[in-house]
């Protein structure tokens, strides 16, 4: 785990600390998606309104406190303003909401939400020759909606290249409908894909960087709680819990130790 990550973990389990809200297991398996993704797309945090950026939309939603501390992390506000995350008239919310907070481009939490949204604002991009690209990151347990198919059918019959999706494989639904093979899945859809480490930034960059011909799907194998055991051996009882004092200073403890 790079030392960067590991601080934005940090400031994720110190908030839900505060706080008293947070799904951590959740937000903890997508630090290094979302951190690779706003290390290489096009943005400005003093402008996040620049009319040539790219477009970041995270469709599960449940993990917007990791959105927020990497929003925080590059700039876009103080990751101080965060502590009121979840609270009473916060701008932070435990979804997020595009009218509220600097940097995010969509308001999400009902899962299957988010990617139609993405396709169709990369058609909207492609109607007006726009070289910009918009990007969405997707669950495994949110893909049990059927919005989800329906979506990747449309980006793929209008041909949605400057869209792509990153595919949380944090086995999160095992105890439901859990997806097997989605690399085979995308493909037979018709889309373009990839499989990488979810928790490697540099596999994850270099992925992220390659334009397609055509709708690209990169799948990432993430552990759910990944930093921390207690999350990772535990993560159904951590679903909607944010951690006491004691339980606190052992979740440091745990990240302190992880190395990889």
């Amino acid at each position: 785990m790079i030392p960067i990550c590991k601080e934005i973990r940090k400031d994720i389990l110190r908030i839900s600390h505060v706080s008293g809200q947070g799904h951590i297991p959740t937000c903890f398996s997508v630090v290094e998606i979302l951190y690779a993704i706003y290390s290489v797309i096009r943005h400005n945090p003093k402008d996040p309104d620049w009319e040539d950026r790219d477009i970041f939309i995270l469709s599960k939603g449940h993990a917007s406190l990791a959105n927020y501390c990497i929003l925080a992390e590059f700039g876009y506000f103080d990751k101080n303003k965060v502590d009121s995350f979840g609270g009473f008239m916060s701008n932070f919310g435990c979804h997020t909401d595009r009218f509220k907070v600097p940097g995010v481009e969509a308001s999400t939490g009902s899962l299957g939400h988010g990617i139609g949204i993405a396709v169709g604002t990369a058609l909207g991009l492609k109607i007006k020759n726009s070289n910009r690209r918009v990007f969405v990151l997707i669950g495994d347990g949110e893909s049990n909606e059927g919005s989800v198919w329906e979506a990747i059918m449309v980006a793929v019959n209008l041909k949605l290249n400057n869209l792509m999706i990153i595919y949380d494989n944090n086995m999160s639904h095992g105890r439901g409908l859990q997806i097997s093979n989605p690399v085979e899945h995308f493909r037979g859809f018709g889309c373009q894909t990839a499989e990488v480490n979810g928790h490697d930034v540099d596999e994850l960059k270099k992925e992220i960087i390659k334009k397609s011909d055509a709708l690209k799907v990169i799948v990432a194998n993430t552990k759910k709680g990944y930093g921390c055991k207690t999350f990772e051996q535990n993560h159904y009882e951590w679903h909607r819990r944010s951690p006491k004092d004691q339980e606190f200073k052992k979740l440091l403890m745990e990240l302190d130790e992880k190395t990889v």
